[in-house]
């Protein structure tokens, strides 16, 4: 089959949502932690159990690095969906990544799944074996 631009366009998309993802991920989980202690200095109750303390966390920083984990998990599964759009391997992993793409960045999500499923057909059906260039493991004798 002939190659198009649908399976690249998307891969670049989910691979440019799972990166804006996974930086916001990073600065939400730097946030909750400075605006927890902000408002732990500030005398919230029960936002931070004091300062001397500094590895006890409050509600608020637990919430913003929940958040935070699973945006960068999502990132990493749009990044690596991105990748093997690109290859034109493995449909599934290249579509679960556009809808992770989706719940990143929402405006590239949507093009990078309806790309993702209009390439379908140029995708290398995955057979499950693997393949070796030059030699065979049985060529190994450790």
């Amino acid at each position: 089959m002939e190659k198009t631009w649908k399976p690249t366009t998307a891969g670049i998309l989910s691979i440019v949502a799972g990166a804006l993802r996974m930086i916001g991920g990073i600065v939400v989980a730097v946030l909750g932690k400075a605006g927890g202690r902000l408002l732990g200095v500030m005398g919230f109750p029960g936002v931070m159990h004091g300062m001397a303390d500094s590895t006890s966390a409050g509600i608020i920083p637990l919430i913003f690095h929940i958040v935070a984990i699973v945006g960068i998990i999502l990132g990493i599964v749009a990044v690596v969906g991105g990748v093997y759009a690109l290859k034109r391997r493995i449909w599934g992993l290249a579509l679960a990544g556009s809808i992770c793409s989706f719940f990143c960045v929402w405006f590239l999500g949507i093009p990078a799944i309806i790309f993702t499923a209009l390439g379908k057909g140029e995708f290398k059906p995955n057979t499950g074996e693997t393949s070796h260039d030059e030699y065979s493991a049985s060529e190994y004798h450790i």
